[in-house]
């Protein structure tokens, strides 16, 4: 008898055979997790907070912290120990593990301490390394990923404008204490008076938050970048209240000239300044200049890095500010907002069942490696310092 005219629910796919899924049991220790103290640039931040260590620990981490790693944020010892986490005095166990969690790059005293094989995660700051740093971290076979690489599923450096919202904000508060100190003047929202001219250069994460807040103070505030998508988000995110312009030379030299604050928020990996020291020199004396990317490349012909004990320096009458860790200033929110990102950045990794998982099956995840194994695998970086490019998908698959 013919069975072509049997109704069934199932299509003739679903009714083939397939094989047998066994349950995966996982382990109760996943890897452990190193927390060193930071020793450079009077770091005050660090990447993990008492309450992601908790969560962390509950899930079969072991999290190993170096003495002190805390105390810049304002978090105690005793806090992480009750949390689940050892406390160490020794800097070696705290290099020594599986994966290691840092905002500064380790020096090249700390890189021995690190085992072959192991994961480093940390900023790069790219405009402080030269070559022998990267064929140091080689000599290790590490597999190292920067702060500034981390994507997500939607092709956002998360971490990047995680950061970048903060230093945004934290370049306007710091910029109008100086320029209090330096010539007595407030932002703005007197009646009355003349609000100060903040220029912002550069319409990205950081732009965007130092024109937010200088509005909310006040200010009067103009922004140039040279992309004209990235001026016209802006433009529409803050109700066209603020006047935007292409980079042009003549322009900016204008708008220099009557500012009272410069934020300098544009990444140069090509090393060229945008604002030139003739420019600097033409500036109103006691004006403010905080060049917030200085790490990947300075946007101001005249800054230089400066440190938490010195944070400014004085040129042609002009403060200039070139911190690296500006967020430094506000370590306690910048480290429960880098805690928060870290603690869902690992827990995923336990979902698909480890980093060399993680590897395999995540494009983006690959994107975030810049040594994979000791082989250089970022070709930015390999044509900066002229050393050997490895495809990284040449080397997982």
């Amino acid at each position: 008898m013919s069975t072509t005219n049997i109704f069934t629910p199932f299509t003739e796919e679903e009714l083939m055979p397939k094989e047998e899924k066994l349950e995966v049991i996982r382990k109760g220790k996943q890897f452990s997790i190193g927390v060193p103290k930071e020793t450079c640039l009077n770091e005050r931040r660090t990447c993990i907070t008492p309450d992601a260590v908790q969560v962390l620990v509950q899930h079969g981490h072991e999290i190993i912290i170096e003495a002190g790693a805390g105390q810049g944020s304002f978090f105690t010892d005793l806090q992480y120990s009750e949390s689940g986490a050892r406390i160490t005095k020794d800097p070696k166990e705290a290099f020594g593990q599986d994966l290691i969690l840092k905002i500064n790059p380790p020096t090249e005293e700390e890189i021995e301490f690190i085992k072959p094989n192991s994961y480093l995660v940390s900023a790069l700051q790219i405009n402080l390394r030269d070559k022998d740093y990267f064929l140091k971290l080689a000599e290790k076979k590490v597999n190292a990923i920067a702060f500034e690489f981390i994507v997500d599923q939607y092709k956002q450096l998360a971490l990047v404008r995680l950061v970048g919202e903060i230093a945004g904000t934290v370049s306007i508060l710091y910029a109008s204490e100086l320029l209090a100190l330096s010539n007595g003047l407030m932002l703005g929202g007197i009646t009355g008076v003349r609000p100060a001219e903040v220029v912002v250069l550069g319409a990205g994460i950081v732009g965007e938050f130092a024109t937010k807040a200088a509005i909310g103070l006040g200010a009067s505030v103009r922004v140039f970048d040279n992309s004209l998508s990235k001026l016209r988000r802006l433009h529409t995110l803050v109700d066209s209240r603020v006047p935007t312009s292409i980079i042009d030379p003549k322009e900016l030299s204008k708008a220099l000239r009557r500012a009272d604050v410069v934020i300098g928020a544009l990444p140069r990996l090509n090393m060229t300044p945008i604002v030139t020291e003739e420019m600097v020199m033409k500036m109103k004396k006691g004006s403010v200049i905080i060049d917030i990317t200085i790490d990947n490349g300075k946007v101001i012909e005249t800054s230089e890095l400066t440190t938490m004990e010195d944070p400014y320096v004085i040129k042609h009458g002009v403060i200039h500010c070139g911190l690296p860790n500006l967020t430094s200033r506000m370590p306690r929110t910048t480290t429960k907002a880098i805690s928060n990102f870290f603690l869902s950045y690992i827990l995923n990794y336990d979902e698909e069942g480890g980093f060399e998982n993680m590897l395999v099956r995540k494009n983006d995840m690959k994107q975030s490696l810049y040594m994979y194994k000791g082989r250089h695998t970022k070709k930015s970086i390999c044509d900066r310092f002229g050393l050997t490019y490895h495809d990284i998908n040449l080397l997982i698959f």
